[in-house]
């Protein structure tokens, strides 16, 4: 089975394996607990293994780097835009002359509120002996890892434990191509470099519905189809 990961590598022994990852191997050599998965479901688990006394590309997974998180700050930011853009300022006795949208500096907005956020999974994995492993990793065995690794080359880890935590992939539809231009995941609708004319949402979940929100605040006239069950 292969999966997406950052490698998290727990474990309980003393003795260092280098001076920035204390206390990481076991005399065997081998882990005691191989997270696959940096997500909230990866990255927690991780953490809480450390804790108990065992000692990921982006930490965060979904959430953090392409979900809730930066929908939030998109949707918060353009909401200012809508208000400063109507007249709600104006009705509220506050003038705040000609208003414009800079797309651009908005995503930076975005950016900055999802790195400040990974940077405090980094200290959390440092402050409890947690090793990250960018990289991709497949299950080689009933105790094995191998991680094909970002910066190149390859690390074959031996554990005691493997906790998946690889979290979902976007559902495909027949005859339907996702090319991230004129068809687009929620992934890429978070990081458009232009507002479209016309934005059609398939799906009203939270995710759909947040970011038809966001790009008509922004502009775009929004359709939204939901399927349901005529029974």
């Amino acid at each position: 089975m292969a999966c997406m990961l950052s490698v998290s590598r727990v474990c309980q022994a003393s003795r260092p394996l280098m001076s920035m990852l204390p206390r990481m191997l076991s005399s065997s050599g081998k882990v005691d607990l191989v997270v696959i998965g940096s997500g909230p479901g990866g990255y927690v688990a991780a953490i809480k293994a450390a804790q108990l006394g065992m000692k990921n590309d982006t930490l965060g997974g979904t959430c953090l780097n392409v979900g809730c998180i930066p929908s939030k700050s998109l949707l918060n930011n353009s909401h200012i835009y809508h208000l400063a853009h109507s007249d709600e300022m104006k009705n509220r006795g506050i003038d705040v002359g000609s208003v414009s949208l800079n797309l651009e500096n908005m995503m930076k907005a975005k950016a900055k509120s999802v790195s400040s956020l990974t940077g405090g999974i980094v200290y959390l994995f440092k402050q409890n002996k947690v090793e990250q492993v960018k990289g991709f990793g497949s299950i080689t065995g009933p105790n094995e890892v191998l991680v094909k690794k970002t910066e190149g080359g390859e690390e074959k880890i031996s554990t005691e434990r493997i906790l998946i935590a690889t979290g979902s992939e976007v559902t495909p539809f027949p005859g339907i191509e996702i090319d991230e231009q004129s068809i687009v995941s929620s992934t890429g609708a978070l990081s458009l470099s232009k507002v479209p004319e016309h934005l059609v949402v398939i799906g009203a979940g939270v995710i759909g519905v947040e970011l038809g929100s966001v790009w008509n605040r922004l502009g775009a006239k929004v359709s939204e189809l939901v399927y349901f069950d005529a029974s």
